[in-house]
Formats: structure tokens, C-alpha cells, sequence
């Protein structure tokens, strides 16, 4: 910063700031003087001002903002291995050890409880979601199919169900395949809520959240955006009904073995100890099967053995005979020969609720619960356990490892790789809900970046496809065809949308909108909330209901609230590319009345009604009141109502001066006026006077 002026009112403590006339003959010439003699030969002092600086800033320096979805640095806080003794060192890897164990355990766990959430939703919903498919009519719309892929699928948590009932019904010719990919569209957008839930555990920190709720929402983002581009495009031209038909018929396919579950040979022998489920239910009820309406969904007996026999069966008339041949009557009755099938109970299955006599509802309440505490659970201490191993160098490796790009001009190349081991390790844990959710932490932490965790997340939607492909190749040869369509269909609707949606980075729309999202949801909390029943509950039940009273009511609903949205993202684009092309009012927001363009006001409204949730104490008298305090903790107790006072805010305390300024009737004398500038950084007041000139 260039000095001030060197005048001698420059500063108002000059005496510091100048050399006097010293008396002394004998002393040195210091800086700022220069001595001189007269005619009579006695010694003259100049004085001269010595160039000042001033202490405090004259123009304010404009600071760095700091990027939020920068990764942080995971720091080692510990002690360094060269500090460490032997003993030390032999602790460390013997705690490293530890704590891997732990980590696979709690990993094992959190994909158990996964496992058990979704039989708990089945129980609770799977009835309810195969009722769904019984209205043909609603079924050949294709928007209300899509909807009702949504639901099933976010009520029975398991795309691969949902998906098995469409193949059942469209072997069964219940339904035809054009029906059918509506609904598969809608059961990937399902599949997604999975780890949009998991992130909501890292509602705590706030930095965290940002990062893990922004990497599980860009998979709801591109699913949504990959609906809304191809399911008109199918609608009007059918093309991934044809395409996968070429396909099928083009390539004879022979049954195969049974698809590999990989990750179910680990996770089974546990999952099985709490509940076992007889999925074949759901798809009876699809099909509209009245003899199962009222059948429990909890397995009970697990080995059983069949008998088919040939019996000798009374019928009314000889037109109910198998064959002519076979066919008896002495006059009154007529009897033929009926291949009569018996089942035997052999052994119970070895669950916990085998034995128990609970509607299906109550024990997926329990189940429900219990799944989400062990997954909140196992979610924390592998955050916990992430952010002490990777520290340091380690935390260093994997980053760089992860989020580096090859090098030019081969640096579009990671991307895709990216996708290919999303897809692998989707195969290999044979769910992309389950790769995806393990993620999300990681992206909390700060591991994976966000766009490192965007193809990650693309390569897993093709990875579940590719288990279904597998299984519908296992599939009898009555549904084989129809199976495999449905299967390539999956597959193909997610290979366009990577198309649209990952090539050009200019196109990579979901990247932004999930930042978007997870900057909000960091500062509102409680929009990831609502965000989710929004867009998981509220517009497929809408949509679904709307239908139900037929086409031209949806139609009539719907179409200005499409115009609407669509003319606010034009105004928006307007607005930030060029807004000298809009009216004075238009250009920004400012005409609309407050609580519709900010959640500010919407905030207040919650923060009130939920602030009885956040008191640590009620109201109440001062002996409740002490005992309360005492058992919670509370700082300090109220004297009258009141059980608890919040902490007063500490007051920011104005930085010193410099000493130039400590002598406020100097200043006034040096100067005609003083102005004060107030400058106001990070919380902290800086007060200071400055000597006009």
C-alpha cells in the first residue's frame, strides 16, 4: 500500500513520528537528521519527517469466497509415525487393523438393515402396491403408468420387485409391453429415494449434508430429467418398444442358469434369521388372484414337499372328463382320472416372527423402525470411523486417486471409466440402491467429489439393468421373450439417458440442479423433507388420482401448471442472460410478495411450530423446573416459567485501534474533523479514525 503524504499533520501523535533538535554535540546523526553548522560554528538540527504508513486499510481488499463444494482436507491430528516409539507404532497399525474390521461389520450391517427396510415396506405396502396394477384402464395411460411405477417402487423399496411384477404381467399377457416401459421408467425414478434417504443421517453438519444430500439427489435429478425427455419421445414413437424388439427377435436367446447373487450369499444367512417373505404373493395380487387377498406375506413354512397323483375324481357330466377315454359312468354318477396335487408341510422356517401371530402390517411397523435405527446407526459410525482412517496422506492418496482426471487430452476418458465401475460394482452387490447409498457418506466426508459421484451413478443405473438382463435370461421359456424385452428396455432407457445428459458438460444439468438443491437443503434443512414428499408422494398421487377420472380432467389440471413452470424457468433464464430484454419489473422478483420467492418467511413459520420439539425443557414450575434442568443439563434455569434461558450472544468486541489513534483530542487538534470508518469482517467490528486531509 502506497505511504501517506509526508506532511507534518499526518499523523496526530507527530512527536513519534519526527526527530527534535538534541542538545547533545557528541550524538550521532540518526535517521532524519542531517546536522548542520551556522556561521558562528554551533551545531543546527534538521528536522526531518520520517515517511508514515497507515495502520489500517483505506480501501477494503476484496476477499476470496470460499467455493462450499470444494473438498475439504481431511487432516491428521494425531501423532506422526516418525514421532511415534516402537510400542506406538505396533498400537497404530493394530488400531488400523481394528478399525478396518469395524468397517466392513458396520458396512455389513447397513446393507442388512437395507435389506430388512425393504421387506418392512413390502409388508406394509406390497399388498396395497400390487393393487395398483389391477386397473387395465389407468395402465394404458402412459403418464399414470409412470406414477405408478413410482409409487410401487418407493413402497415396496425394490426396483427389481416392482420390475418382476411388469415381467409376470406381461408373460402373462396382462399387460403389453408398450404399457409396461412407462412403468419401468417410473421404477427408476423409485429406486432413487433409497439414498436420498441415507443422506438425510448427515443432517447434522451442515457442510456434510450440502455435499451427501447434492451427490444422492443428482440420481433422482437425472431420472426425473431422462422421464421427462423420453417418455413423450415413447409415447409418440414407440421406439424402445421396437428397438428392444429387434433386438430379441434379431438374437436367440436359450435359457440360462440362474443370474448370480453375489452379495445375497453374505447377507442372507442374517437377513433370513429376521424375516422371510413369499414374494410370489405380490404378483398374484397383480394379476387380481381374489385367493390370496386375504394370505399372510410372512413365510412359514420353508421346505414342503408336492405330490402330483392320479385320482379317480367324480364330475358333473362327461363333458368334464380329461379324455373319452378316461372317461366312466354307471348311470348316476360319471368319474374320470385327474392329476390331484398334494402338499405336504415338512419343516417351519427358522425367522424370528414365524411363530408369532402379527398382521403383516404390525410386523412391518417393527420391522420398519428397528431398520431405520440400525441403519441410522451403522451410518454414523461409518462416517465416524471414514473420517479418522482417512486422514493425512491416506485421505491425500484416495482423493487424488478418485477425482483426478487422465491427462490431456485424454481427460474425457475418466468419466467413462467412472461409469464402468459404477456398473461393476453394481453386478457385483447385484443393487445400484445399495452401491449408491454406500456412497453417499463418502461424498459427505468429502472423498468423492460431486462430479465424480455423477458418472459413478450413471455406471450403477446400467449395472442393475445388466442383473436383469441375467435374470431374465434365467427365466422359462414361456417368459423368456417377454422378460428380456422388459429387461432391454430398462437398459436402453438408461444408455439414452446418459446420452442426453453426460457427453456435453453443458448438458450435465443434473450436476447443477443438485447443487442447487443441496444449497438450499444446507440452509433449510427442512426442504429436504419436504422435497421428498413432494416428489416421492405428493405428484405421483396427484397425477395417479387425477387419472383415475379420466384423461381430459388430467389434461385440464395439469396444463396450467405446466404453463406456469415453464414460463418462471424462461423468466429466470431471461433474467440472468439478458435482462436489458424485460420490463423495469420483470427483471427481477422483487413484485412478487415475499413468501413466494424466498423460504425465509416459510422457515419462520416451521422454526415456530417446531420450537416446543427444540426446547430442551417445557414449561413448567421451579421445582419441575430444577429437576428438569438437572436430568438434561440445562446451563441455566428460569426464575419464574421459563425452564430454560438460551445463552446470552456473546457481543463482538472491537478490535484495538493502532496506537497512532489512541489520542483522541490530538486527533481533533491535528485535524479540522475525523471520519470513523466502521468496517465489519467476518463477525469482527474494526474501529478506527483517519486523519482527513
Amino acid at each position: 500500500m502506497a505511504p501517506w503524504p509526508e506532511l507534518g499533520n499526518a499523523l496526530p501523535t507527530s512527536e513519534k513520528y519526527t526527530v527534535k533538535a538534541d542538545g547533545d554535540q557528541s550524538a550521532k546523526p540518526e535517521k532524519g537528521k542531517e546536522t548542520e553548522k551556522d556561521d558562528t560554528g554551533a551545531p543546527i538540527t534538521k528536522i526531518e519527517l520520517v515517511p508514515s504508513h497507515s495502520t489500517a486499510a483505506l480501501i477494503e481488499e476484496p476477499t476470496e469466497v470460499e467455493d462450499p463444494w470444494d473438498l475439504p482436507e481431511l487432516k491428521d491430528t494425531g501423532i506422526k509415525w516418525s514421532e511415534r516409539d516402537t510400542k506406538g507404532k505396533i498400537l497404530c497399525v493394530f488400531q488400523g487393523i481394528g478399525k478396518f474390521i469395524l468397517l466392513l461389520v458396520f458396512l455389513y450391517f447397513f446393507v442388512c438393515s437395507l435389506d430388512v427396510l425393504s421387506s418392512a415396506f413390502q409388508l406394509v405396502g406390497g399388498k396395497v402396491a400390487g393393487k395398483f396394477f389391477n386397473n387395465n384402464s389407468i395402465m394404458s395411460n402412459p403418464l399414470a403408468g409412470m406414477v405408478i411405477g413410482v409409487l410401487v417402487t418407493v413402497l415396496v423399496q425394490s426396483s427389481s420387485t416392482s420390475t418382476s411384477i411388469v415381467v409376470s404381467m406381461v408373460a402373462s399377457s396382462l399387460l403389453p409391453v408398450n404399457a409396461a416401459i412407462p412403468i419401468i421408467m417410473g421404477a427408476n425414478i423409485g429406486t432413487s429415494i433409497t439414498n436420498t434417504i441415507v443422506a438425510l443421517m448427515q443432517a447434522g453438519d451442515r457442510k456434510e449434508f450440502r455435499r451427501a444430500f447434492a451427490g444422492a439427489t443428482v440420481h433422482d435429478f437425472f431420472n426425473w430429467l431422462s422421464v421427462l425427455v423420453l417418455l413423450p419421445l415413447e409415447a409418440a414413437t414407440g421406439y424402445l418398444e421396437r428397438l428392444t424388439n429387434l433386438v430379441v427377435e434379431s438374437f436367440h436367446f436359450k435359457n440360462g442358469e440362474e443370474a448370480p447373487e453375489l452379495l445375497k450369499v453374505i447377507t442372507d444367512p442374517f437377513t433370513k434369521l429376521i424375516i422371510q417373505l413369499d414374494k410370489s404373493i405380490l404378483n398374484q395380487i397383480a394379476m387380481n388372484d381374489e385367493s390370496v387377498q386375504n394370505k399372510s406375506m410372512i413365510k412359514i413354512w420353508c421346505k414342503t414337499f408336492t405330490n402330483v397323483t392320479e385320482r379317480n375324481v367324480t364330475v358333473p357330466s362327461p363333458e368334464n372328463c380329461t379324455s373319452p377315454s378316461l372317461c366312466w359312468t354307471d348311470g348316476l354318477y360319471t368319474w374320470t382320472i385327474k392329476n390331484v396335487t398334494y402338499k405336504e408341510n415338512i419343516a417351519k422356517c427358522q425367522h424370528i416372527f414365524v411363530n408369532f401371530n402379527l398382521s403383516d402390517a404390525i410386523v412391518g411397523v417393527i420391522l420398519l423402525i428397528a431398520s431405520l435405527l440400525i441403519l441410522c446407526t451403522c451410518l454414523i459410525l461409518i462416517v465416524k470411523l471414514l473420517g479418522s482412517v482417512l486422514r493425512g496422506q491416506v485421505a491425500a492418496v484416495i482423493k487424488k486417486t478418485i477425482n483426478t482426471d487422465f491427462p490431456y487430452p485424454f481427460g474425457w476418458v475418466t468419466g467413462y471409466l467412472a461409469i464402468l465401475v459404477g456398473a461393476g460394482m453394481t453386478f457385483i452387490v447385484q443393487s445400484s440402491s445399495v452401491f449408491t447409498s454406500a456412497m453417499t457418506p463418502l461424498i459427505g466426508i468429502g472423498v468423492i467429489s460431486i462430479e465424480r459421484a455423477y458418472p459413478l451413478t450413471l455406471g450403477a443405473n446400467i449395472g442393475t439393468t445388466t442383473t436383469a438382463i441375467l435374470a431374465a435370461l434365467a427365466s422359462p421359456g414361456n417368459t423368456l421373450k417377454s422378460s428380456l424385452q422388459i429387461a432391454l428396455c430398462h437398459f436402453f432407457f438408461n444408455i439414452s439417458g446418459i446420452i442426453l445428459w453426460y457427453p456435453i458438460p453443458f448438458t450435465r444439468l443434473p450436476i447443477r440442479l443438485a447443487k442447487g438443491l443441496g444449497s438450499v437443503s444446507a440452509k433449510y434443512r427442512w426442504f429436504a423433507i419436504v422435497y421428498l414428499i413432494i416428489f416421492f408422494l405428493l405428484i405421483p398421487l396427484g397425477v395417479f388420482g387425477l387419472s383415475l377420472l379420466g384423461w381430459p380432467v388430467l389434461v385440464g389440471v395439469a396444463s396450467p401448471i405446466v404453463l406456469v413452470i415453464l414460463l418462471v424457468v424462461v423468466l429466470k433464464i431471461l433474467q440472468s442472460c439478458c435482462p436489458g430484454s424485460l420490463p423495469q419489473k420483470l427483471r427481477s422478483w422483487d413484485f412478487l410478495p415475499l413468501w413466494m420467492r424466498s423460504l425465509e418467511p416459510w422457515d419462520k413459520l416451521i422454526t415456530s411450530l417446531t420450537s416446543c420439539f427444540q426446547r430442551r425443557c417445557c414449561c413448567c414450575c421451579r421445582v419441575c423446573c430444577r429437576v428438569c434442568c438437572g436430568l438434561c443439563g440445562c446451563s441455566r434455569c428460569c426464575r419464574s416459567s421459563k425452564c430454560c434461558e438460551d445463552l446470552e450472544e456473546v457481543k463482538d468486541e472491537p478490535v484495538k485501534p493502532p496506537e497512532a489513534f489512541d489520542n483522541l483530542a490530538m486527533d481533533k487538534e491535528a485535524q479540522g474533523g475525523a471520519t470513523k470508518c466502521e468496517v465489519e469482517a467476518s463477525g469482527t467490528k474494526i474501529v478506527s479514525s483517519i486523519t482527513a486531509l
